[in-house]
């Protein structure tokens, strides 16, 4: 969707970034949550749910250290990318839903 991926799996101790990516007027911080169709989400929920108070904490740490290390011009944006597999053998994706914007104001 007009992004160009910048890092993929960014770490530091405390919090990781499953992928940064940016567009024209953005840095955009995903984080990506996958779940298979059937037992998987019937135990565990949809994987945009797993996102809670402390992984977000960990997350807006993570995205933090980035843009110190990293300086940008850009406006951050954290988006929710959540996968939903047909079967987790086969990984085929039978649902993609992106949350831009996620978690409000990141700045």
């Amino acid at each position: 969707n007009g992004c160009q991926i910048v890092k993929r799996n960014y770490t530091v101790r405390g919090g990781e970034i499953d992928i940064i990516a940016e567009n024209e007027k953005y840095i955009i911080f995903v984080e990506v949550k996958t779940r298979t169709a059937g037992h998987s989400v019937e135990k565990y929920g949809r994987g945009a749910a797993a996102v809670n108070s402390t992984k977000k904490e960990h997350f807006l740490f993570a995205v933090k250290s980035y843009m110190r290390a990293f300086v940008s011009e850009k406006k951050p944006r954290i988006d929710v990318i959540e996968i939903t597999l047909e079967n987790f053998e086969g990984c085929v994706a039978t649902k993609i839903s992106h949350y831009p914007n996620a978690f409000g104001s990141s700045r």
